[in-house]
């Protein structure tokens, strides 16, 4: 499975942006797919996940109430909506995906080791 994430792109403070994941190879079954990202000189931080089979979403309270996730089964795509942007949320954005279908528990969504496949990431920049 190959994951590609875009729509990445310089925005200023306020501004919205969506960004896609699109997954492609062979058919993709999945528990859980999920954003992260990682700021210059930081580690990859959790931003948010969603349950592949019931939409189940999850986010980090950093982005809770700002940041959508949603999914199209039928495209095998993940969408990230990001509203009322903000310097902070200037980073790489990676999308991933889990390779097996059950067994995590929900404190694992936030945890970088639960994904098996990774996107190359987008660079999302907030302007002040």
């Amino acid at each position: 499975v190959q994951l590609q994430a875009s729509g990445g792109g310089l925005v200023q403070t306020g501004d919205s942006l969506r960004l896609s994941c699109a997954a492609s190879g062979r058919t993709l079954s999945t528990e859980i797919m999920g954003w992260f990202r990682q700021a210059p000189g930081k580690e990859r931080e959790f931003v948010g996940a969603i349950r592949w089979s019931s939409g189940s979403t999850y986010y980090s309270d950093s982005v809770k109430a700002r940041f959508t996730i949603s999914k199209d089964n039928v495209k095998n795509a993940m969408y990230l909506d990001m509203n009322n942007l903000k310097p902070e949320d200037t980073a790489v954005y990676y999308c991933a995906a889990s390779r097996k279908v059950g067994g995590y528990v929900v404190s694992s969504y936030a945890s970088a080791l639960t994904y098996d496949y990774w996107g190359q990431g987008t660079q999302v920049t907030v302007s002040s």
